[in-house]
């Protein structure tokens, strides 16, 4: 079994607004919460720090984040009020964000996008990001995650019964058959010995382009 490291970071999304336009209750007027992430980052091999990443090297992506975030509002691209929102943007009343989504559980989404491209840069595909939870207050939070389902494989007959396995099981119970005693008379033949058919056992079988542009690290 293969063993990874893993560590954690969290750090501050900022004040963020939005809504849920197609909502039926009051989510889906516009409102707002202070949003935190959690990260999780994993490796199989250690830095010459026996790091799994260097969390001083994260504040350049606390500092993207933030700009997507951080006394910002986010909109879905399918809101239908998204032209009042673009006036709005350009009087200079509100820092829009359009998102294919918005909720804790999208921008966990797009916060596991940036930090994943991030870390996979700056370790040269050493480190990757597993998991991100984003918590709007301390009773609501949503995660997003690699898949952690396990793959299956083709498997053969051979490697599900291994040859000491018992097949005995798989007969169907002995039915008690009482053959008669031989006759007394020698000129009599023996009765003719069951002539069982062979067993047969059943086989088994079993868009994030361009991400960083305008920003210093985009640049280098």
């Amino acid at each position: 079994m293969a063993h990874i490291f893993q560590s954690t970071k969290t750090l501050p999304l900022g004040s963020t607004a939005f809504r849920q336009p197609f909502a039926q209750s009051h989510c889906k007027y516009l409102h707002g919460y202070r949003l935190q992430a959690k990260f999780w980052f994993e490796t199989d091999k250690l830095d010459e720090n026996n790091w799994v990443v260097d969390f001083g090297s994260l504040k350049l992506l606390k500092g993207l984040l933030e700009k997507q975030f951080d006394h910002t509002t986010c909109i879905s691209s399918l809101d239908p009020e998204k032209p009042l929102f673009e006036i709005l943007h350009s009087k200079n009343i509100i820092d829009l964000r359009v998102m294919d989504g918005v909720g804790i559980e999208k921008f966990a989404e797009y916060c596991f996008n940036i930090a994943d491209e991030y870390v996979k840069d700056i370790t040269k595909g050493r480190c990757w990001v597993s998991k991100v939870e984003v918590w709007e207050h301390e009773g609501n939070s949503a995660m997003y995650a690699l898949d952690s389902k396990p793959v299956l494989t083709s498997i053969t007959t051979a490697t599900i019964l291994p040859p000491a396995v018992s097949v005995t099981t798989a007969i169907e119970p002995v039915v008690k058959v009482e053959v008669p005693a031989p006759p007394a008379n020698p000129a009599v033949a023996a009765p003719t010995p069951l002539n069982c058919p062979p067993l047969h056992y059943p086989k088994s079988s079993n868009g994030y382009k361009d991400l960083f542009k305008g920003t210093s690290w985009g640049n280098k």
